[in-house]
């Protein structure tokens, strides 16, 4: 297609609404997964780190 303004750009020969609905729609889920990685990343990185500090009171005979 060739737009001669930008608003028949921003219109897309009438398609606008669900070509950047569906932009919109995209964008938001992508963030919301790189959102969801690093929650779960810092939530197995924490009970790793509880992991290893209750390891590491059960060797040392229950002091901290």
């Amino acid at each position: 297609m060739i737009w001669s303004s930008a608003t028949e750009f921003w219109a897309m020969g009438g398609y606008g609404i669900y070509v950047w609905g569906s932009m919109g729609v995209t964008a938001a889920l992508l963030a919301l997964e790189v959102l969801g990685a690093r929650i779960g990343r810092q939530q197995a990185l924490d009970a790793v780190c509880e992991e290893m500090d209750a390891a590491a009171v059960h060797e040392n005979g229950g002091a901290p």
